[in-house]
């Protein structure tokens, strides 16, 4: 269940430490937006600008994220859209359907950076608990997931 039905959008260059609900955060410098999951579990989610991840789109007023937020590796597993500063909850997804979209988005990253793409792509594990802050979200871009 979504708790926090919209975001505001705040235009940073470092992405804070603590991320206040409610709120995305947007860095342009380092083409990246992070927020505090919208379930209301407070897990942080990071979602990358580049080619083969996140498109952001500000139309001056409020700001819309492409594809979906899919917390797959959180405990959560919440799913949904940012469409114009408002969060739209999306429907769960199987393990399979996870795991599907895991080698499509594998495949799309060899495609473009040219690289031969894997056979296949193992489940990566959840980060430690006891990371936080700046790693988790590293450990979140590195493993491609949000």
């Amino acid at each position: 269940m979504i708790r926090h039905k919209r975001l505001e959008h705040r235009f940073v260059e470092h992405i804070p430490e603590r991320l206040e609900p409610g709120i995305l955060y947007v860095s342009i410098k380092y083409a990246t937006s992070a927020h505090s999951c919208c379930c209301g579990c407070d897990e942080e989610v990071v979602a990358p600008f580049t080619p083969t991840d996140w498109k952001m789109t500000f139309d001056g007023e409020t700001i819309s994220l492409w594809p979906s937020i899919g917390n797959w590796t959180l405990k959560c597993r919440s799913h949904y859209v940012i469409d114009r500063g408002e969060v739209i909850e999306a429907g769960p997804w199987s393990d399979e359907q996870v795991e599907a979209e895991r080698r499509r988005d594998s495949a799309a990253k060899a495609r473009f950076y040219g690289q031969s793409p894997k056979v296949e792509h193992p489940v990566e594990p959840a980060p430690p608990k006891a990371t936080s802050g700046f790693w988790r979200r590293v450990w979140i871009w590195a493993s491609g997931g949000s």
